[in-house]
C-alpha cells in the first residue's frame, strides 16, 4: 500500500521491554518487502541493524526512543515512535528476608522485609497466617541507587497469638525458571512474662580491688 508503508502498529507494540543483554525487535512492519527503511533514534540519527521486513529491525538496541522511515515515490514516510526499557535481570535471584525481631507482644506491629537484589523482573509473594484475612499490608519500594534492590516489606497492625508462625517470601524470575524462597518464624505472647528484681541498690559502692555480686532474681 503506497499511501501506508508501515503496517500500523498496536500501542502494546510500542512499547518494549527488554532485559538487559537481549536482543529485541522493533517491529516497524513495512507493506512492500522491499522498501528500503531506516532506524532514526532520539537523536535522529541512523541506528545500523539488521531488518526483516516481517519482524522489524531485530538487534541489541540501547534504552530510548526509535522511529522507522522510508521514502515511496519521493515521499517520506515515518513510523509511530518506538519506546525501548531495558529492564535489569540476572539468571539468579539474591533474596533475604529482615525481621527486627521475632517476638512480639499482643498489639505490637509485625514489620517483615523481603528485598530481591539486582533483578527488576520479579513476582513476590507472602505466605504468612493472617494471609486469609488479608490482614497484611505490603509495600514495595524499588531502589536503584547505589545498585538495583526490591524491597517489599510486610506489616501486620495489632498483631495477636494467631499470628505466630511462618512468614516466608517467594520470589519467582518473571521469564526464567528460577525462583527463591525465605522463612522467618515470628512469634506473638499474649502479655510480657519477664519479670526482674535486683536485690541491690540503684547506687553502689565498691572499693578497689574488692569483688562484689550483683543479684537479679528473674521470673
Amino acid at each position: 500500500d503506497p499511501d501506508m508503508p508501515f503496517v500500523p502498529s498496536i500501542p502494546e507494540d510500542q512499547f518494549i521491554l527488554v532485559e538487559e543483554g537481549d536482543p529485541t525487535v522493533i517491529p516497524c512492519r513495512t507493506s512492500d518487502p522491499s522498501a528500503q527503511v531506516t532506524l532514526i533514534n532520539s537523536l535522529d540519527k541512523a541506528v545500523y541493524a539488521f531488518y526483516d521486513s516481517k519482524q522489524g529491525f531485530i538487534g541489541n538496541f540501547p534504552a530510548g526512543s526509535y522511529t522507522c522511515k522510508t521514502v515511496v515515490k519521493g515521499v517520506e514516510f515515518k513510523s509511530d515512535e518506538f519506546l525501548i526499557y531495558i529492564l535489569r535481570a540476572t539468571s539468579q535471584l539474591p533474596v533475604e528476608i529482615e525481621a527486627l525481631k521475632t517476638v512480639y507482644k499482643t498489639g505490637e506491629t509485625i514489620v517483615v522485609t523481603c528485598v530481591v537484589f539486582d533483578n527488576e523482573v520479579v513476582n513476590l509473594q507472602w505466605n504468612y497466617p493472617g494471609k486469609v484475612k488479608e490482614k497484611g499490608l505490603i509495600k514495595l519500594d524499588d531502589i536503584k541507587v547505589p545498585s538495583q534492590k526490591l524491597v517489599y516489606t510486610l506489616t501486620i497492625p495489632e498483631a495477636s497469638v494467631k499470628d505466630t508462625g511462618d512468614y516466608e517470601c517467594t520470589a519467582r524470575h518473571a521469564t526464567k525458571e528460577v525462583k527463591e524462597n525465605k522463612k522467618v518464624v515470628i512469634t506473638v505472647h499474649d502479655k510480657g512474662f519477664v519479670h526482674l528484681e535486683p536485690q541491690f541498690s540503684p547506687l553502689e559502692a565498691v572499693n578497689l580491688h574488692e569483688v562484689k555480686n550483683f543479684v537479679v532474681d528473674v521470673q
